[in-house]
């Protein structure tokens, strides 16, 4: 998987939004606020097909458009490529967030999120 440019993963919001068969003038009513021309749309839809996040099927004169990546799965590599290139661990991100200043209720909350994904554990 790759990551997508910002135009491309709109789309994708888009999609996600929409779920499968969505036709193309749903999707363009939804990306509407960007201003984006028809043919635009088209291209950004063109590439994502081209890179497997989007399948196209043809129903009469129309397409219809899928979103053959999961949000969350996304979200996920999405997440660990940007914290990687930033800040090469999840310690260092967390540690520049604390030297941010974290709220107190901040830190509960990550504290509780670590417990929960460790079963519950502290350590």
């Amino acid at each position: 998987m790759k990551r997508l440019p910002d135009t491309e993963l709109e789309v994708m919001k888009a999609l996600w939004a929409t779920g499968p068969d969505t036709p193309r003038s749903l999707l363009e009513e939804r990306l509407a606020p960007f201003g984006w021309a028809s043919n635009t749309v088209n291209t950004y839809l063109s590439r994502l097909a081209d890179k497997g996040f989007v399948a196209v099927c043809r129903e009469g004169k129309s397409n219809l458009y899928t979103a053959l990546v999961d949000q969350e799965e996304y979200q996920a590599f999405d997440s660990r490529a940007v914290l990687e290139r930033l800040y090469g661990s999840p310690r260092n991100f967390v540690a520049a967030l604390a030297r941010d200043g974290m709220r107190r209720d901040e830190l509960e909350e990550l504290r509780a999120l670590l417990d929960q994904l460790n079963g519950g554990q502290s350590q």
